[in-house]
């Protein structure tokens, strides 16, 4: 039973701290639907997400009202289209784009905002299917609105893909290049990925994993608002302040993972995982950079932030495992450079370079996230950017992401506005050099001798 202090407490941090459920997203196997006809495939993809989450929407609203804590984002995610496509891409070499059009079109239909898991998992080899979906990512993403597609090119267990590191820096570049925006929207929906998670409800990496059951749905919450207002009223030591983010997290992580099963009630479907991660947003107050520098740092990305970002992932963890056994995802911080207005302010002040960025990829979740580059960055120095995330994920055994902007015609320091939760920043600075010779080697980079311990 939750005791009146405890209600009113929850209640302030949604009222005045921004908490929120910044996504419920229910997971869908499409591994039957696969069939070597192309008109018979796209049929069963598209009645199949439909049939599945026709309620979705609703349900989670009414669970909202009856809470009184907003879901910010209904989504769905699917299995790796890759391997659905597989028996039809012999007959039809623009599959991939039509199951993209057909899932865009079942998510407008469902009212969902994004279905993630137009993707392939190639950190060790690269069949057809594969290559028949990742060389279609930049169309399929030009051609729909709500399609997120996210690559895995490396893991612990494989080592880097380097063949795949290598499409994988062509493909953002070419994304940016054809998207009808003219800002590089697309790359927003694309993330290169170590380890993916194949539970993780965030976009783009979201999809619906090798041993999931059928249907299911997971939960993602978010208090960046609600930890920072706890560091900023902490008088003690760093112990001290980590045990107040970790009993802050584990009441976050319950009230998340209540919403959660309460909506895999309403619609009869298993519940899944809660995903922890603090993820940011624009909004005044709701960012990750804010907390660092309420720990006493001046400005987020000078010396001492990745120490302070290393503590305030690590507490957010031990907390949430305590309140649920039921941990997923990527759970710990993210640091999207748009969508963290500290972020963005940071980089405005010359505090944050890429550089600085990828340092503190190395002890929270995900990696160089929604960062704007100069357009007219070269494929080489993309795929190298990947490369270096890729060797921090399988080192340190930790999931790692990267989704970088190229923005045609924009120059480090000018800003780029996306708009919504996708914010604004800056143009980073990216070092142009010729890095043609060490992409073109190709062939796969070991994986680390820490495999063997596992």
């Amino acid at each position: 039973m939750s005791s009146i202090s405890e209600i009113f407490e929850t209640q302030q941090m949604v009222s005045t701290e921004n908490l929120d459920i910044r996504t419920v997203t229910m997971g869908i196997d499409l591994k039957e639907c696969s069939t070597k006809n192309p008109d018979s495939l796209k049929e069963n993809v598209r009645s199949r997400i439909i049939d599945e989450a026709e309620e979705l929407v609703e349900k989670a609203e009414e669970v909202e009202n009856r809470y009184g804590i907003p879901i910010v984002n209904k989504r769905i995610s699917v299995t790796p289209i890759s391997q659905v496509i597989a028996p039809a891409v012999e007959e039809e070499k623009d599959i991939a784009i039509e199951i993209a059009k057909e899932m865009d079109q079942a998510a407008e239909e469902v009212g969902v905002d994004f279905i993630g898991g137009f993707s392939a998992l190639i950190h060790k080899g690269i069949s057809k299917s594969d290559k028949n979906l990742v060389e279609n990512v930049p169309k399929a993403l030009a051609e729909t609105d709500r399609v997120c597609s996210a690559i895995n090119v490396a893991s612990t267990k494989s080592g880097i893909n380097m063949d795949a590191v290598k499409m994988a820096g062509e493909i953002v570049k070419k994304a940016s290049e054809l998207s009808p925006e003219g800002k590089g929207m697309s790359c927003t929906r694309l993330g290169i990925f170590t380890n993916a998670p194949k539970d993780n409800p965030f976009m783009p990496g979201a999809m619906h994993g090798v041993g999931e059951s059928d249907v299911s749905l997971s939960v993602a919450i978010s208090g960046p608002g609600v930890v920072r207002s706890v560091v900023e009223d902490s008088e003690g030591d760093f112990g001290e302040l980590c045990e107040e983010i970790k009993h802050m997290a584990f009441k976050i992580t319950r009230a998340g993972e209540l919403i959660g099963r309460k909506v895999a009630d309403e619609l009869d479907i298993d519940f899944n995982i809660v995903d922890l991660s603090l993820a940011p947003t624009p909004a005044s107050g709701d960012s990750v950079a804010k907390i660092i520098e309420e720990m006493g740092i001046d400005c987020c990305g000078s010396p001492g932030s990745t120490a302070a970002l290393a503590l305030l992932t690590d507490a957010v963890k031990k907390g949430g495992s305590m309140a649920s056994s039921y941990v997923g995802g990527f759970s710990g911080s993210f640091i999207p450079v748009t969508e963290d207005a500290g972020m963005s302010e940071a980089v405005e002040a010359g505090c944050i370079s890429i550089e600085k960025l990828e340092a503190m990829t190395s002890v929270c979740s995900v990696g160089l996230d929604m960062i704007p580059i100069p357009g007219d960055t070269s494929p080489e120095t993309i795929s190298s950017l990947i490369a270096d995330e890729c060797a921090i994920g399988i080192i340190n055994n930790k999931s790692t992401g990267v989704r970088l902007i190229p923005v045609k015609g924009k120059k480090p320091g000018e800003k780029v506005e996306f708009g919504g939760l996708l914010g604004e920043s800056p143009i980073l600075d990216v070092k142009n050099h010729d890095l043609s010779d060490f992409i073109s080697r190709g062939g796969r980079i070991p994986a680390s001798i820490k495999n063997l311990n596992n």
